[in-house]
C-alpha cells in the first residue's frame, strides 16, 4: 500500500479526497475496560488509507471468526496526504483516534523521531519478540532510538511495470514481459518504446498516466534520496532526484502522459477506459488495478521488469495511538494481521508484497491469473531482493508532494521545468520551515 501502498501505497498521495465513512470511535480513556469489553464484546476500530486489502481479502471475517466478541469497523481515506493532515490534528487534541492507524513508510521517521509520545510502545505487549519474522529494514525504521516499537510492518513496495496488451497489440508492439523488460532495460528504452506506441495508439490512449507517478517510481531506485544518512535535507543537490526530475519531464516534453492526477476519479476511470498503457507498478498497485479496471480486464494486463533495475515505493506499517480505547486488543489484531500468514494471504489475493520474511517464501512461486499468470511472487521477490535499503526522512511525504505537485503544472499547464523546480522548492520550505 499504498500508496501511497505508497503511496500510495504509496503511496497514496495526490488527488480528490474520498472519505468512506466517519471515525466510528472517539478516544477512550486508553484502557481496555469499557462496558463492550467487559460483557466479552470488542469494537476495534482501523482507520487507513488507500486500500490495504484487508476487508477484500477477507482477513477481518477470518479474525472475527476466530475470536468470537470482536467487531472490525474501518474507515478509509483514499489521498494519504489528507489522512495524515487528519491525523496530526486528532493527535493533537487527542480524540477521534481509531485502535488501529495506518502509517505510510514516507511518515515512520516523522513517527519514531517526532511522535513517539502518541503512539504505543508495542514492546510492552511483547512485540519485541517479533523482530526475527521481518525484514532488517523494515523493523528498525519503526523503532525509535531508546528501543520503542512503534508499528508492524505490513507490506512494501517493490517496483515493476504493469501494462495493457490488447493496446499494445493495437500499436503494433511487443506484449511478452521478457521481450518488453529487455527493450526497456532502459528509461531512456522505455522512453523510446513509449514514443512508438504514440505514433500508432488507439484512440485517447497516452502511454503512461502521469508523469508523476514516472518520477515516484525512477526515484524509488535510489538509497538516498531527500535525506542522507545524518538527517540532512539534501534533496536540492540530490543528482538522483534531479535526474528522476529530469526523466519525467523528458516523457511529459514527448507527449507521453494522459496527464492524469493520481487518486483522482478521473484517473480512476481511466483504469477501465484504456486512457494509458503502461503505469509505474508497486505490488500494492496490482489490487487497485484490479479493483478499477474490474472483470472486464482481466486478461487484459500483464507485468514485466521494471526499467533501469529493482526499487521500492511505498509500504506501510500498523501502530497504535496512546490514546486507543483498546490498545491490547488492538495490539493482537495488528500482530495477526502482519502475520507471515496473513501476509501471504494478502499477496495473493491483493498483491501487497510482504514485509515478512517468512511469507515471502511462501509466495515465491505466486501467479496471477488477472495478470496474464504474470510469475507475480518471481517479479516482485527479485525487486525486493535488488532494491536499497532507503534513508527515510521526517518530511519524506512532504517533499514528494511539493514535487510531484510541481510535476503536474509542467504536464498539465506547460510550466517551464526550470519555475516548476523552483515551485517545488518553495512549496517545501513553506510545509517544513
Amino acid at each position: 500500500m499504498p500508496i501511497t501502498r505508497a503511496a500510495k501505497r504509496a503511496t497514496v498521495r495526490l488527488g480528490a479526497v474520498v472519505l468512506a465513512g466517519t471515525l466510528l470511535a472517539a478516544c477512550g480513556s486508553g484502557t481496555s475496560d469499557s462496558s463492550d469489553s467487559a460483557n466479552g464484546k470488542v469494537t476495534l476500530t482501523v482507520d487507513l488509507f488507500g486500500s490495504f486489502g484487508y476487508k477484500e481479502a477477507g482477513l477481518y471475517a477470518e479474525y472475527e471468526k476466530l475470536n468470537p466478541g470482536v467487531t472490525i469497523k474501518q474507515t478509509d481515506t483514499e489521498d494519504e496526504v489528507d489522512y495524515w493532515k487528519s491525523l496530526q490534528t486528532r493527535l493533537a487534541g487527542g480524540g477521534g483516534l481509531a485502535d488501529v492507524q495506518g502509517i505510510e513508510v514516507g511518515r515512520i521517521a516523522s513517527v519514531t523521531q517526532q511522535q513517539s509520545d502518541k503512539f504505543q510502545d508495542l514492546k510492552e505487549y511483547g512485540a519485541d519478540k517479533l523482530e526475527d519474522q521481518f525484514a532488517d529494514a523494515k523493523w528498525s525504521a519503526a523503532t525509535t532510538e531508546d528501543g520503542k516499537i512503534l508499528g508492524l510492518g505490513t507490506d512494501v513496495g517493490p517496483e515493476a511495470m504493469c501494462y495493457r496488451t490488447d493496446l499494445f497489440e493495437q500499436a503494433g508492439l511487443p506484449t511478452d514481459r521478457e521481450e518488453l523488460a529487455q527493450k526497456w532495460s532502459t528509461w531512456d528504452g522505455y522512453l523510446e518504446l513509449g514514443e512508438q506506441y504514440r505514433k500508432k495508439a488507439p484512440d485517447k490512449s497516452a502511454w503512461l498516466d502521469s508523469i508523476g507517478s514516472l518520477y515516484q517510481v525512477v526515484i524509488g531506485q535510489e538509497k538516498e534520496r531527500y535525506y542522507d544518512a545524518s538527517g540532512k535535507l539534501i534533496y536540492e543537490e540530490n543528482p538522483a532526484v534531479k535526474a528522476a526530475w529530469d526523466t519525467a519531464v523528458k516523457a511529459s516534453d514527448a507527449g507521453l502522459s494522459a496527464k492524469l492526477d493520481q487518486w483522482s476519479p478521473q484517473w480512476n476511470q481511466a483504469f477501465a477506459a484504456g486512457s494509458f498503457a503502461t503505469i509505474p507498478c508497486p505490488a500494492w498497485m496490482l489490487g487497485y488495478i484490479k479493483g478499477q479496471a474490474g472483470d472486464a480486464g482481466k486478461g487484459k494486463w500483464d507485468i514485466a521488469k521494471l526499467p533501469g533495475g529493482a526499487g521500492n515505493w511505498g509500504g506501510s506499517y500498523l501502530s497504535v495511538p496512546r490514546a486507543a480505547e483498546h490498545k491490547k486488543e488492538a495490539y493482537e489484531l495488528i500482530k495477526w494481521l502482519t502475520a507471515p500468514e496473513q501476509q501471504a494471504k494478502l499477496f495473493n489475493k491483493q498483491g501487497n508484497f510482504p514485509s515478512s520474511t517468512g511469507a515471502i517464501e511462501k509466495v515465491a512461486t505466486a501467479e496471477d491469473a488477472y495478470f496474464s499468470n504474470a510469475p507475480i511472487g518471481r517479479i516482485f521477490g527479485d525487486a525486493a531482493k535488488a532494491s536499497p535499503v532507503q534513508v527515510l526522512g521526517v518530511h519524506d511525504q512532504n517533499v514528494v508532494q511539493q514535487l510531484t505537485n510541481a510535476l503536474g503544472e509542467v504536464e498539465r499547464k506547460g510550466t517551464s521545468s526550470d519555475k516548476a523546480w523552483e515551485t517545488a522548492k518553495k512549496g517545501v520550505a513553506n510545509v517544513i520551515g
